[in-house]
């Protein structure tokens, strides 16, 4: 079978498989790192231009309205901030730290599913969203 390069993934309920993380500056989580829109570089919606340790699964997200999606959502603890990353240079993303409570606030405003993420995170809920379990991350994924 050939693979192409963006090659959509989809589950054995037809949803298309999608991952996230979400970044923080410690392992506290109380900082999470956004970064502006490519269409519109004053709202802060994304994370990227960091190397972190990855975590734990905090959960997994469906959406079922339009196209189905289902999310598995990582909490990434930042280790690096790369200086340029593809889309600061590209596209002139930008990043900033926000506290989880602020970072909700501006999520809701322009990525309500992503502040779902944080929400859940700020209610300290199980890796797991109720609809399967997931075993926690094997060492390959944390190098030392």
């Amino acid at each position: 079978m050939k693979f192409k390069p963006n090659q959509r993934t989809y589950d054995r309920q037809g949803f298309k498989k999608r991952a996230a993380c979400l970044c923080f500056r410690s392992e506290q989580e109380d900082e999470a790192l956004l970064v502006s829109s490519s269409r519109c570089p004053d709202q802060e919606v994304y994370e990227a231009g960091v190397k972190g340790k990855l975590c734990r699964l905090l959960g997994i997200f469906e959406q079922n309205q339009d196209r189905k999606h289902r999310t598995y959502v990582y909490v990434l603890t930042v280790t690096e901030i790369l200086e340029d990353w593809e889309d600061s240079v590209n596209i002139g993303r930008k990043r900033e730290w926000f506290k989880v409570e602020d970072a909700i606030k501006v999520l809701q405003c322009h990525k309500p599913v992503y502040a779902e993420y944080l929400e859940k995170l700020k209610l300290g809920c199980s890796p797991a969203n109720g609809n399967s379990t997931v075993p926690s991350l094997p060492d390959k994924w944390n190098p030392p």
